[in-house]
């Protein structure tokens, strides 16, 4: 089969290898549809992710597909040409943190990856957990946005949002976008912020009640705070960029006894200044919510069916796997692209 092999930083090559052996308990996919991310930039820059991949490996985890076969003993339900989106892990289920109900953070958090690729073998544990069936009516691609959303909507419930609130969001890219489509549809008012014009007009598209362009501001802080009532601040803070400069930015867009959502992680070695008396006496909740759980794989799947999400919002482009290097080198010099469509 093709597939796409990375070997290191920013070493990526699109090769024939053999179709991924099965065991008795995993099922192997035929990929139809593969989709970029950001996760998927960051690994590509850095050659490595020491939980989820070690090269040379083929590497991508946001797909939807066709159940090629079936190991022996898959049950559940499960069968050959049944369209399947599988999320890229699946909890223990015994550890300390999962019977705490944080599967997120599993001790023995199984990744899976290689969704750049015509097929995948997905692990027995995520087909029994967290491999679900496509209903008729929703698309391969709409499908492939499940992964993401399940992650964004772990983060709306964590982060305690209700409807009416004001809630701030930083940053635009795919992620942030979908957190501006799925509070607007709650009745939350969103307020955006972003780098590109291009990502204004999505923001806006997808109801947010404004949207700016933090370049062209003086004072996003300031021009943020005015928006809400007295000028008090906003009621939560979804910081979805990952920067230290964002980071603290969200402290001071956030009303007293409001929560902010530190959803993007900085990179390594990042450093970042709050006054700790603001965030005592002001009683501000600071939370950080990372990947998703069994739970909110089912609800994101719910979302897509319903329409609430669609992949005409977020998916920018469609290539085929041969151009998927071309892909990342331009994703590289942030274009204002969402995400692009990998057919195999």
């Amino acid at each position: 089969m093709t597939a796409a092999v990375l070997y290191g930083r920013e070493d990526l090559k699109i090769e024939k290898v053999g179709v991924p052996k099965f065991g008795d308990d995993d099922a192997l996919v035929r990929v139809k549809v593969a989709l970029t991310d950001g996760t998927d930039l960051k690994v590509w820059k850095q050659g490595y992710h020491p939980r989820m991949i070690q090269p040379p490996a083929v590497f991508g985890h946001e797909l939807a597909g066709v159940v090629e076969a079936l190991g022996r003993n898959v049950n559940g339900g499960m069968r050959v040409g049944m369209r399947v989106v599988p999320a890229n892990s699946a909890p223990c289920g015994i550890c300390v943190f999962c019977r705490k109900n944080n599967e997120n953070l599993c001790e023995d958090l199984l990744f899976n990856n290689g969704a750049y690729a015509e097929y995948i073998r997905i692990p027995g544990r995520i087909v029994r957990q967290n491999m679900l069936e496509i209903p008729d009516h929703v698309s391969y691609m709409d499908a492939a946005l499940v992964e993401p959303l399940a992650c964004v909507l772990r983060g709306i419930v964590e982060t305690g949002i209700q409807p009416g609130d004001t809630t701030v969001v930083v940053g635009c890219g795919p992620i942030g976008l979908m957190f501006v489509r799925m509070l607007s549809i709650e009745g939350v008012r969103v307020v955006a912020l972003a780098k590109r014009q291009s990502q204004i007009r999505a923001a806006q598209r997808l109801g947010a009640v404004a949207a700016f362009d933090v370049s062209k501001l003086d004072n996003p802080i300031q021009r943020v705070r005015q928006l809400t009532e007295r000028g008090l601040g906003a009621d939560s803070v979804i910081e979805a960029v990952g920067s230290p400069t964002t980071w603290e930015w969200a402290m001071q867009m956030v009303r007293r006894g409001g929560t902010v959502n530190l959803f993007g992680g900085c990179p390594r070695d990042s450093r970042v200044e709050f006054d700790p008396a603001v965030l005592h006496y002001s009683e501000i909740t600071l939370k950080s919510t990372f990947h998703h759980t069994p739970r909110f794989i089912r609800a994101a799947l719910d979302a897509v069916a319903r329409g609430s999400i669609r992949a005409s919002d977020f998916i920018t482009g469609e290539v085929p796997l041969q151009e998927l290097p071309q892909v990342f080198e331009h994703m590289k010099h942030r274009n204002g692209e969402l995400k692009t469509a990998v057919i195999p």
